[in-house]
């Protein structure tokens, strides 16, 4: 029998074992090494983004913001205008007040001045048949006052409102007046015609006195019968343009007003406008006489300003040695 060969010690760790775990680390650092080649590429594209997204965003601040300011702006400037309306609102109802106040007082005084006087020409206060009738039946001085008016004047300027209140409602009876008045002046030394803004009948004719005659007198009634100016319903401007363009200390002049609407913005302020141009001499005499006829409030016409009106007139007429009729 044979005897039994010596088996040889096998040895775990040879080198042919770490060979063989060399290739495994080095295959599995080969592989991280190839997933991670890509992620720097990654990464900056990334913060590329993330940078424009940044840039994108404050833009859309500056945006906001700029909206913002002009949002402030605005909400500032609409208080502010709210504030004027409102200061605005408060003095128109001072100005309604006073003009409540001056109505009420003015009837008063004229009741009772024509309770005194007992003239029943004066109390009429408007240019009617029945006033002409009387006056043809009983003759009057050159400068006797007629209805309260004096007719002592060597020139006339008729300031006539041309807005649609009048133009539409009062037109027939405001071309009779203008005959009535007419008619108490035979003949004087000048006329002239305009409207409440100070527009001429005669646009050519400015600064220039029309000579009176029959023709001109029938030139007036045809022209202003279809006589459609612009007008803002505001006697003033129209006043105004007659003081300063034919005012002269040493001829008697007397202004007309026809109208009915007063849409100024005060009542004093128009008053101080007008006095400030009328200046009064060292007698005390104002060079212009202002007389004034108020037309009755048309329907649908807001009483407002036709009460302005009347307001307005009743001083500016006291103030310049006139009179104010009320039809």
């Amino acid at each position: 029998m044979m005897p039994r060969r010596a088996r040889r010690s096998v040895e775990v760790f040879s080198l042919s074992f770490l060979d063989c775990i060399c290739c495994g680390f080095g295959a599995i650092i080969l592989l991280l090494v190839l997933t991670r080649h890509g992620q720097p590429a990654k990464i900056e594209h990334s913060r590329q983004n993330l940078q424009a997204q940044l840039r994108d965003l404050q833009q859309q601040l500056r945006i906001i913001r700029g909206e913002s300011i002009d949002l402030q702006r605005q909400l500032l400037g609409r208080q502010q205008l709210r504030e004027r309306e409102r200061q605005q609102l408060a003095k128109l109802a001072g100005d309604l007040s006073n003009i409540q106040g001056s109505y009420a007082a003015s009837t008063q005084h004229a009741a009772q001045s024509n309770t005194t006087q007992g003239d029943p020409v004066a109390t009429q206060q408007t240019l009617t048949k029945e006033m002409a009738q009387v006056l043809k039946a009983q003759p009057r001085r050159p400068t006797e006052p007629i209805a309260g008016i004096p007719i002592d004047s060597e020139y006339v300027i008729f300031v006539i409102d041309t807005s649609s209140s009048m133009t539409e409602n009062h037109w027939p009876a405001n071309l009779k007046i203008i005959d009535e008045i007419l008619a108490l002046y035979p003949h004087i030394e000048g006329l002239q015609v305009m409207n409440d803004q100070g527009i001429y009948l005669f646009g050519d004719t400015r600064g220039r006195w029309l000579a009176d005659s029959p023709q001109l007198r029938a030139r007036i009634r045809t022209q202003t019968a279809h006589w459609h100016a612009f007008s803002q319903s505001n006697p003033v401007p129209g006043i105004e343009e007659a003081i300063r363009t034919y005012r002269t200390p040493d001829r008697r002049i007397s202004v007309f007003v026809l109208g009915d609407e007063f849409t100024g913005t005060s009542i004093q302020a128009s008053l101080d406008a007008i006095g400030r141009l009328n200046l009064p001499d060292a007698a005390g005499r104002r060079p212009i006489r202002i007389h004034a006829i108020g037309f009755p409030e048309a329907p649908g016409m807001s009483p407002f300003t036709n009460i302005r009106f009347s307001a307005l007139m009743r001083l500016v007429c006291e103030q310049n040695n006139g009179t104010f009729v009320g039809l």
